[in-house]
């Protein structure tokens, strides 16, 4: 349970983690970008290689902040995080079950997040389609911020989601596992996932999933 006493003032340095992004492991990955954008979003990444010490509790809370102010749909901040660190040894070994075998890799990590989501509107009581969406967001605002803190979040799909929901409160449905850690080489993971770490990013090129003008101008392709 998060209470008044776990309020930090922010200051970055109460937060700051061992790494900074230009000095960590991963920051020779920056996204092939063909337009500026940011470096934090250029340089963010999904790593499975993680360092097994603990993460202070300062820089998890930073990382839940910046998921509280995330945008929403009628600011119904629909969005649950269900955290297990160093700290909740058994709680955290609760969620390590839940990881199928293609992601026991994160098991070592010293936090695990299951997100979750509230599926009907608090407001009308209807069923909010925009809930995942929101859900989708507020992730997102914590993987950066993490990155920016010199750590490493990886966000899977790759778990039990019936156990999931038999663990949340009614009413609320899983969304992602999250694992927050230090980064750590690629030689710790065994060599096919090592491999895959060194693996060239792609993405869609905007042709392919943006139309100007038109509903119907979207180019066809697997992306570049």
């Amino acid at each position: 349970m998060i209470t008044d006493t776990d309020k930090t003032e922010p200051r970055r340095t109460q937060v700051t983690a061992d790494a900074s992004p230009r000095d960590r492991k991963d920051a020779g990955r920056p996204a092939p970008a063909d337009h500026p954008i940011h470096p934090l979003i250029g340089k963010r990444w999904s790593p499975r290689a993680m360092a097994g010490r603990p993460v202070s509790r300062g820089a998890l809370l930073s990382l839940l902040e910046a998921a509280r102010w995330a945008p929403s749909s009628y600011n119904e901040q629909p969005w649950r995080f269900v955290v297990g660190t160093h700290e909740e040894a058994d709680f955290r070994e609760r969620l390590q079950t839940l990881l199928m075998e293609g992601n026991a890799w994160a098991r070592q990590a010293p936090v695990l997040i299951l997100s979750a989501y509230l599926p009907e509107s608090s407001r009308s009581g209807d069923t909010n389609r925009m809930a995942f969406r929101d859900l989708g967001a507020a992730e997102e605002n914590l993987v950066l911020q993490a990155y920016d803190l010199g750590l490493v979040a990886h966000q899977m799909a790759g778990f039990d989601a019936e156990a999931a929901r038999r663990l949340l409160p009614d009413g609320m449905e899983p969304g992602t596992m999250i694992a927050i850690a230090h980064p750590a080489s690629p030689d710790s993971l065994s060599d096919k996932l090592a491999e895959r770490e060194q693996r060239p990013r792609r993405r869609r090129p905007l042709r392919e999933f943006v139309s100007i003008g038109s509903a119907s101008g979207f180019a066809d392709g697997e992306g570049d």
